[in-house]
């Protein structure tokens, strides 16, 4: 059983870009989601529909703490595309990888309604792993369903009540 073990935190800084691979046009399109927290997300690399070079269905379920039980599966692209016109819910964002410490860290640059919003993920081993966080990371969002990935495809951040953004300093 594949088991997600990340730490996430709002990016307030660019010194990240210092340390990034090259970027992955990601769009993410949601199928089915429950109360609980089981999603199902399927995924595309590349920008433009028809110009994917890869597709995957993402299968998560709720764990212990911040972990969550994750188990993933390449589709044709050609099942991709066409699931994504279907997709209630989608995003659009451009990944860096880092080359960075302390785990594996990933930048997630938003894009349309969730423009400009920036989040840092960090992977671990375990739960209990001590992290460094960059000073390029702000206040650390883990455990708040509001910005999971799920939760910005259905409700983007352009549709915040502006209560919301203010208590993150995103105004």
């Amino acid at each position: 059983m594949a088991l997600e073990i990340e730490r996430r935190f709002l990016v307030t800084a660019e010194g990240w870009r210092t340390l990034a691979g090259p970027p992955q046009p990601l769009r993410q399109g949601y199928l089915a989601g429950s109360r609980e927290g089981f999603t199902v997300r399927l995924r595309l690399r590349g920008e433009q529909p028809g110009l994917a070079d890869r597709a995957w269905l993402t299968l998560k379920a709720p764990a212990a703490g911040f972990a969550r039980h994750e188990f993933e599966y390449d589709i044709p692209v050609e099942d991709g595309e066409a699931l994504w016109q279907l997709a209630p819910q989608r995003l659009t964002k451009t990944r860096f990888s880092l080359d960075c410490p302390g785990g594996d860290w990933v930048v997630d640059v938003f894009e349309a309604d969730n423009a400009p919003l920036v989040l840092a993920e960090v992977e671990l081993p375990a739960a209990d792993v001590p992290i460094r966080v960059p000073e390029w990371c702000g206040r650390e969002i883990t455990g708040d369903d509001r910005w999971s990935n799920a939760a910005l495809a259905h409700c983007p951040l352009s549709r915040w009540p502006r209560e919301w953004k203010e208590s993150f300093d995103l105004l």
